[in-house]
C-alpha cells in the first residue's frame, strides 16, 4: 500500500504531528538533469499513488451514484464556489488582440491575496499553520497570470493540493469519490470558465498531439469509471448521440462535449489523439495507455514539471516508499 494511501486512512493527530514544520514550497527542478531527483522524490512517489488510489476508487462508477459527501468536501467547494463567483464579478475587459484578456491578472491577483485565508476555511484549527503551504498548490493551479495560459502543470498543481490535504488528514479514504466527482469535477467547471471568459491559451500546447488543450486528469479517471461498462465502448465517445445521452454520468464523455463545444470541424482533425483512442478495443487498456501517456507526456517533461513547488508536504527527497 502506498504511504500516501497509508496516511490518507489515519487520524488528524497521527496524519500530522502539530510539531510538524511547514514550509513555503518552491522549485527544485532547475535543469533538465534536476528531473532524476523528481522521478525519485518522495512527491513523485505520494503524487502518483493519490493519482492511481483515485482512479480505483472510481472504477466503474457514475458521477450521478450515491457516496459520502464530508465536510471538507463541502468546504472546498465553498472555495471554488467563491473562484467562480470572482470571475463573474470580473468581466473581460476590451483589449486588441482575441486571446489572454487582461482581466484574467486581476482576477488572479485577487486568488493570490485571498489564497491562504480560502485555505485556511478548509483546515482544522490545529493544523492552520499548514495554510501557507497548502495555498502555493491552489494559487498554481488556475494558470500562469503573466502568460494567460493554462495546461496540465496547472492541473497537476490542483492534484498536488488535494494530495496534500490528504496527506494532513483532512481529506480521508472514504471521500475518494467525493475528491474526485465532486470536488475535481467542480474544479474542472470553474476551470473551462476561466478559459472561456479570459480566452486563455493552452500553456505549451501540442495542439492536436495533446489530449485536449487544457486537461488531461479527467481523460484517466473517466476511462476508469467507463471500465467494464455493458454497451459503452471507446469507438461510442466520437457519437455525438452517445455523449449528449450520457455525459452526465461520466467524466470522460464531459471532457468530450466541452472540446466538441470549443472547436469546429472533423473531430479526427481538431483532435487526432483521441480519435486514435477510440479504436483502443477496451476502456481498461484505454485507462492503461492513458496513465503510461500522463507519465511520459506531462510528469517526464521537464516544460512542465520545472514550474512543480516542493514544500515538507511534497518533498524532494528520495521516496521511501
Amino acid at each position: 500500500m502506498a504511504e500516501s494511501e497509508r496516511r490518507a486512512g489515519t487520524s488528524e493527530e497521527e496524519a500530522a504531528p502539530l510539531q510538524q514544520s511547514f514550509m513555503i514550497p518552491r522549485k527544485e527542478i532547475n535543469v533538465v538533469s534536476d528531473m532524476a531527483k523528481w522521478k525519485r522524490s518522495q512527491a513523485y512517489a505520494d503524487y502518483m499513488g493519490f493519482i492511481l488510489t483515485l482512479n480505483e476508487g472510481v472504477r466503474g462508477k457514475k458521477l450521478t451514484c450515491q457516496y459520502r459527501v464530508s465536510e471538507a468536501v463541502e468546504k472546498l467547494l465553498a472555495v471554488l464556489d467563491t473562484l467562480d463567483r470572482w470571475i463573474e464579478e470580473t468581466p473581460p475587459v476590451d483589449q486588441p488582440s482575441r486571446f489572454g484578456n487582461k482581466a484574467f491578472r486581476t482576477w488572479y491577483a485577487r486568488l493570490d491575496q485571498e489564497a491562504e485565508k480560502l485555505v485556511a476555511t478548509v483546515l482544522p484549527r490545529q493544523l492552520a499553520a499548514a495554510a501557507p503551504e497548502v495555498a502555493v498548490y491552489l494559487k498554481e493551479s488556475v494558470g500562469n497570470s503573466t502568460r494567460i495560459d493554462y495546461g496540465t502543470g496547472h492541473e497537476a498543481a490542483f492534484a498536488a493540493f488535494l494530495c496534500c490535504l490528504c496527506k494532513l488528514g483532512v481529506l480521508r479514504v472514504d471521500d475518494q469519490l467525493g475528491i474526485v466527482f465532486r470536488v475535481f469535477n467542480r474544479y474542472l467547471e470553474v476551470m473551462r470558465k476561466l478559459q472561456k471568459t479570459y480566452r486563455m491559451e493552452p500553456a505549451g500546447s501540442q495542439g492536436v498531439w495533446g489530449l485536449d488543450d487544457f486537461q488531461f486528469l479527467p481523460f484517466i479517471w473517466g476511462s476508469s469509471q467507463l471500465i467494464d461498462h455493458p454497451s459503452l465502448e471507446p469507438r461510442h465517445f466520437v457519437d455525438e448521440k452517445v455523449v449528449n445521452e450520457n455525459h452526465k454520468d461520466f467524466m470522460f464523455l464531459e471532457c468530450i462535449l466541452f472540446i466538441t463545444e470549443m472547436k469546429t470541424g472533423p473531430f479526427a482533425e481538431h483532435s487526432n489523439q483521441l480519435w486514435n483512442i477510440s479504436a483502443v478495443p477496451s476502456w481498461s487498456k484505454v485507462n492503461q495507455g492513458l496513465i503510461r501517456m500522463y507519465k511520459a507526456e506531462c510528469l517526464e517533461k521537464f516544460p512542465v514539471i520545472q514550474h512543480f513547488k516542493f514544500g515538507s508536504l511534497l518533498p524532494i527527497q528520495p521516496g521511501t516508499s
